[in-house]
């Protein structure tokens, strides 16, 4: 069964509570998402260490339930 956005978004939130995260649902599948998150706890870290960071918030189900989410990470401007 596929995750829905609002479930990405919650376990985002829950491992990064001052993220502004948004989630769009790319192909209407429920299976294909992109996500943009803003969060203090990305500065100072590379691309790679935060999108590490959005994974281990999704606890697993990337290439799971989850088959592909597009990342754009930041930190507040």
């Amino acid at each position: 069964m596929p995750m829905d956005a609002r479930e990405i978004e919650t376990l985002i939130k829950e491992a990064l509570p001052d993220a502004d995260v948004t989630i769009r649902d790319l192909a209407g599948d429920g299976d294909h998402f992109a996500a943009e998150v803003v969060s203090e706890s990305f500065r100072d870290k590379s691309r790679v260490q935060q999108h590490q960071m959005i994974y281990e918030a999704l606890k697993g189900n990337m290439g799971g339930e989850l088959h592909a989410l597009a990342l754009q990470t930041s930190v507040p401007k």
